[in-house]
């Protein structure tokens, strides 16, 4: 099933997650349009991920995103970057280097620019702390 969702997806709305990549809970798309993300990616729960974006890698070493990060617009993670939990990604950045916890970056290359309000435009967080809440 997941692979036929794979190829529709792929072919409607120019989305390629393929099956293979780590996705945690709370994953959100904010505009199902031309995104490209490696299989062996790993994505946090809670993250939200917009429009033209691509996770890619050359060399078989994939990005690891935490847990509540925000990706903007337009936005390029190249290559083997860890991207902290509780991160922004601003509109239009081309990730090269790891982005530290709490920080909001910037820029081609991206650049920090501060550590003041962390993870600010995640929406439709699912408390996965609970979801296989034991009885």
């Amino acid at each position: 099933i997941c692979r036929i969702m794979y190829k529709i997806n792929s072919i409607i709305h120019q989305v390629q997650i393929p099956p293979e990549t780590k996705i945690g809970y709370g994953f959100y798309i904010g505009h199902e349009i031309c995104i490209v993300i490696n299989s062996g990616t790993i994505i946090g729960n809670n993250v939200n991920i917009s429009q033209f974006l691509n996770i890619g890698t050359n060399h078989n070493a994939p990005a690891v995103i935490g847990d509540e990060v925000y990706i903007g617009p337009h936005v390029c993670v190249v290559e083997d970057v860890n991207i902290g939990s509780k991160s922004t990604i601003g509109a239009g950045a081309v990730v090269t280097k790891d982005v530290p916890k709490r920080a909001t970056v910037v820029g081609v290359p991206s650049k920090v620019i501060n550590y003041d309000s962390p993870c600010r435009y995640i929406c439709h967080k699912v408390d996965y702390k609970y979801v296989f809440k034991e009885n």
